[in-house]
């Protein structure tokens, strides 16, 4: 099962402590989750993560042809 809890807010200096913030968030929503819950918890992180840097380069490549 995964809990429900709302995420840590994190500084604009992102810090040691936002590290251990998302680490406990993370512990915290994942404590009682099964095995295939967590796979696709972190499956599903992964798959945004990758949208974002293929946006970030396709507005990277659009300034450097500009």
């Amino acid at each position: 099962m995964i809990h429900d809890i709302s995420k840590p807010e994190i500084s604009p200096t992102f810090t040691i402590d936002d590290i251990h913030k998302i680490r406990e968030w993370h512990y915290e929503i994942l404590k009682d989750a099964t095995f295939e819950e967590r796979r696709d918890f972190y499956k599903k992180g992964a798959e945004e993560g990758k949208k974002q840097i293929q946006e970030l380069r396709k507005q990277n490549q659009l300034h450097v042809q500009s």
